[in-house]
């Protein structure tokens, strides 16, 4: 029901996860943003009833009907509207907040003056969070029927097929040789039309911070721990550092961080002109492909670390730890390698079993969690 029904997160699970968060202290919000049919409710109610009881900081919805049942079953819960729900005026914001929103997300597809009037004119107690970084969608912030109607997955009951990414084959009929096709001029891989970039406002920061929006939101919903730590932890040092020293905020040293991400092409989509045509990506391509998730400290090992391997190393790799609160990483080569169950020296280890492990020096002290990334 987080429109992620793919996830494979059942309620043992989300217990566990949101215990696992409140123990180190971080806040938890939990999407129940699909647009629900009725026979859905019952199901909605439940998980509705765990989230209050775990006393998770926000509930983020998009249907008025799931925000009336929240409000009855979790009432010590903040709710807070999805974008999915497609706000684009501070009119809208004031019939949320009404109806008990303490957050909006807005929609991807507003600008920065519309966004500035929305600001000025919203209640005072209600937060306002915008996206920062993250996959558009061909559809409006997300409500999309293409999915459905092709293939009978709907992405707005959490099952997206991303038939916007696919590749097609035009082709046109000729006005008097009906039933006649001819094939449009295309590459080898067809032509991807409704594929999207990725929306990127590293550089805009200050201009958001200016207007004062609460929050921003970057999508990490099924994407790896490397692409979360990464572009998470470029946005936090480039926001830090713009109240830190405004004047000479330099956005390039952030931009280069989040290009060693796997990412479509950047855009900033609509936000600094509403004629923006440059936010299509017709080849299809994946880019950045010159880095990689390497591993995940496990815990350190007097003088060495015990890390959990997610693609080959070998010895003479160059590595980069993510070090968070730092945007530079600490670069370095593999000279040794470990067998972390018989402690014999290896030259390669590739990931095959399960949580496959291995053993190496880094020069630096280390956390569990922090990751590696590999240069290819």
């Amino acid at each position: 029901m987080s429109l992620r029904s793919r996830s494979q997160i059942d309620d043992n699970d989300l217990v566990k996860t949101v215990k696992y968060a409140k123990e180190r202290g971080k806040k938890v919000y939990v999407a129940i943003n699909i647009f629900a049919w009725d026979e859905t409710y019952d199901e909605i109610k439940v998980q509705a009833k765990i989230l209050n009881d775990l006393k998770v900081d926000g509930i983020i919805i998009s249907d008025g009907g799931v925000v009336e049942t929240v409000k009855e079953v979790a009432p010590d819960v903040e709710i807070h509207i999805s974008t999915q729900a497609n706000t684009v005026s501070y009119h809208t914001c004031n019939f949320w907040h009404k109806n008990g929103a303490k957050r909006v997300i807005l929609g991807r597809e507003l600008n920065k003056e519309q966004i500035r009037e929305i600001m000025k004119n919203k209640p005072d107690d209600l937060a306002i969070e915008m996206f920062g970084h993250g996959a558009l969608c061909f559809g409006y912030s997300g409500r999309c029927f293409l999915s459905e109607f092709l293939v009978n997955r709907s992405g707005n009951l959490g099952d997206c097929a991303q038939p916007c990414r696919w590749a097609f084959n035009l082709y046109a009929e000729e006005k008097n040789k009906p039933g006649e096709l001819l094939e449009l001029d295309t590459d080898e891989n067809g032509t991807y039309i409704f594929s999207s970039k990725d929306l990127c406002l590293i550089k805009e920061l200050p201009e958001i911070i200016e207007m004062g929006v609460d929050s921003l939101k970057i999508e990490g919903r099924l994407k790896t721990e490397y692409y979360v730590a990464s572009v998470v932890n470029a946005y936090r040092n480039a926001i830090d550092a713009i109240y830190e020293n405004p004047e000479n905020y330099d956005y390039t040293q952030y931009l280069k961080e989040l290009e060693k991400t796997k990412t479509r092409g950047l855009t900033t989509f609509y936000f600094n002109d509403r004629n923006n045509t440059d936010f299509q990506d017709y080849s299809g391509c994946q880019y950045n492909w010159d880095y990689e998730f390497g591993g995940k400290v496990i815990k350190q090992l007097e003088d060495k670390v015990l890390i959990e391997i997610r693609n080959k190393l070998s010895v003479g790799d160059e590595l980069e730890l993510l070090v968070p609160g730092k945007i530079s990483p600490i670069a370095f080569t593999i000279e040794n390698l470990w067998n972390d169950e018989t402690g014999e020296e290896i030259q390669t280890v590739n990931p095959g079993k399960a949580e496959q492990k291995v053993i190496l020096k880094i020069p630096s002290e280390v956390k569990e969690g922090w990751i590696l990334r590999r240069k290819k």
